[in-house]
């Protein structure tokens, strides 16, 4: 038996083992599992490699830790409403919040995710409007400012946010950025300098321990959270760069849902950044001060659960929320994301809407950004197309929106896509709003993005070339991974 011989029955059994491995010990969802098992018979070298690269596990690893937690009273009051809930005691304010207790008390129980009623939401749709409100708020802080997002970009946008905040470091405002090192991979130490010399603080998220290599690169911070003086929060698809600002040929208009949050809701949100940047830091650690929740004024009355998600969660929380919407639709859904890869159960949550006689209008866009993805997303939609769902292509630039809203009662807009990313790799946060008005605006969103888009029938999907079904069948295969 001559050396190539040897070095190729290593790779096959070392494979084999492998891929045992991957269907015993890591039990994961059949898809995902089927998945990963075709890529390692293919490619059996790179297979491995990739599987090293992009399929950890975290479900069984504490990652966020905040010592001072209790001392806010989180546990004593999601225990109250647990209970208050449950046996009925619990008087909600408005028939959207009673009416959906079921969805509260889930995701109470399982997420954590105080509820509260006291609420005031800014629905943003445009860039430059968000970051014009944004900023002004930002010029408004007197004692800090927390910014969170998946990719900040060393352009002109990116350049005047750090601008604008080393300005306030220099006032004397403390200021924190957390940005996720994959999606921001551009920004250098240089981009920092000003800021970091002004007394601002700037983390990376799950940082590359070697130059050009990071083995977490599926497993990344998706959200997108501000929050100044603990009195008002900004969550949403936005992140920071030109291109949301419609200044990018390759997508033009970017059309993306973003919400100005004041109220107690903010607290869920500095929670939630502060469990964060704890996790990303190993410096400058955030402990409790009765500033970082300050006493609010009764801003509104829209109830709203800020719930998140990640490959930490036992249950995928933010999914759950949506299939659990969706089942209780009586009259509508409506769903606007820029992917849309759903796994079984959710796919046959809205199936079973659509067969019931639900309106189901889905808009995704009519350019792709990510192309597996976007051939992916025309398989499923393919198959809603069959149980009589509405598919409209946006064709106004690109659409990049994370909503549901359902009966025009409640609503769910965030950071989180329809697809296997969002629910099971990337850290996610979404608004879940239990509010008419609130969730009859995200409807007239949606009927004035119909004005710039078009509908795809079943006609013209079944008349697509077979290039295009190919194409489809190899991106739906690999769609679990993706």
């Amino acid at each position: 038996m001559n050396f190539s011989s040897i070095i190729l029955g290593l790779i096959i059994f070392l494979n084999f083992i492998f891929a045992l491995v991957v269907v015993f010990k890591e039990r994961r969802d059949a898809g995902a599992t089927w998945a990963w098992l075709l890529v390692l018979s293919f490619i059996p070298i790179a297979g491995f490699m990739l599987y090293l690269l992009f399929a950890q596990n975290f479900r069984h690893v504490r990652l966020f830790h905040w010592g001072d937690l209790k001392k806010i009273g989180v546990e004593e009051i999601i225990l109250e409403q647990l209970d208050q809930i449950q046996t009925g005691k619990y008087q909600f304010r408005n028939q959207s919040a009673s009416k959906n207790r079921d969805l509260i008390y889930m995701h109470l129980n399982n997420n954590h995710s105080i509820f509260t009623e006291e609420n005031a939401v800014d629905i943003i749709t445009d860039g430059q409007e968000k970051f014009d409100k944004l900023f002004k708020d930002i010029d408004a802080a007197k004692d800090y400012i927390h910014i969170q997002y998946y990719i900040i970009q060393n352009d002109n946008l990116g350049k005047k946010l750090m601008n604008i905040l080393t300005q306030k470091a220099r006032e004397g405002v403390k200021v924190r950025v957390l940005y996720d090192q994959l999606g921001s991979k551009k920004l250098t130490r240089r981009f920092f300098h000003d800021f970091r010399a002004a007394g601002g603080l700037a983390e990376a998220f799950f940082p590359s321990k070697l130059r050009l290599i990071n083995l977490r690169l599926n497993y990344r911070n998706h959200r997108k959270l501000v929050i100044i003086d603990g009195e008002i929060g900004f969550v949403g698809g936005f992140n920071v760069g030109d291109e949301y600002l419609g200044l990018n040929s390759k997508f033009g208009y970017w059309r993306d849902t973003h919400l100005r949050i004041t109220g107690s809701a903010v607290y869920a949100m500095q929670i939630r950044f502060i469990l964060d940047w704890n996790q990303a830091t190993h410096h400058h650690s955030i402990t409790y001060s009765p500033n970082l929740f300050p006493r609010v004024d009764l801003a509104g009355k829209i109830g709203m659960q800020i719930v998140t998600s990640g490959p930490d969660s036992e249950f995928e929380h933010i999914k759950n929320g949506y299939i659990k919407m969706i089942s209780s639709a009586k009259k509508s859904i409506y769903i606007q994301t820029p992917y849309f890869i759903p796994d079984a159960s959710l796919l046959d949550a809205l199936r079973i809407a659509a067969l019931s006689g639900v309106e189901v209008k889905i808009m995704i866009p009519d350019k792709p950004d990510h192309i597996f993805v976007y051939w992916a997303t025309y398989s499923y939609i393919g198959e809603l197309l069959r149980t009589g769902a509405t598919v409209y292509l946006y064709n106004n630039g690109f659409i990049h929106a994370k909503t549901i809203v359902i009966d025009e009662e409640i609503s769910s807009v965030g950071t989180a896509n329809i697809d296997y990313r969002s629910f099971r790799l990337n850290f996610e946060v979404n608004a879940f709003l239990y509010d008419d008005r609130i969730s009859k605006k995200l409807t007239e969103v949606f009927d004035e993005d119909l004005r710039v888009s078009r509908q795809l029938t079943m006609e013209e999907y079944l008349q697509r070339p077979r290039w295009i079904r190919i194409k489809e069948s190899v991106s739906r295969l690999l769609s679990p991974i993706l």
